[in-house]
């Protein structure tokens, strides 16, 4: 991957910032209907990608492209990440304070 010149991580709201610049974004597709998909951005707002994505069409996909003038993405690479996403949570390890403390100190 070229790291000299990294595409910005937006969403919907943040794409008339990056009008003609590379950005990857993450989305849930609502409807793909022939080159144009339409689909929810992380902040709940409706954002609009130009492409032919991936067939299968998953429910989650990651999206790198550019940001057209009209506010869409005209996308270049497309990533389906399935249809649900999540987090997950890996247990802590216990520590001993009293330990730390004096480590610390």
């Amino acid at each position: 991957m070229d790291m000299s010149n990294p595409a910005a991580f937006v969403n919907a709201e943040l794409l008339h910032f990056y009008v003609g610049r590379r950005v990857r974004t993450l989305m849930q597709v609502v409807r793909s209907d022939g080159g144009v998909v339409i689909g929810k951005s992380t902040d709940e707002k409706q954002l609009v990608v130009k492409g032919l994505p991936p067939a299968p069409l998953t429910t989650f996909v990651e999206v790198f492209g550019i940001v057209n003038s009209d506010k869409s993405i005209a996308a270049e690479i497309w990533t389906n990440f399935g249809d649900s996403i999540g987090i997950v949570f890996l247990p802590i390890p216990q520590i001993d304070f009293e330990i730390w403390l004096k480590h610390v100190e």
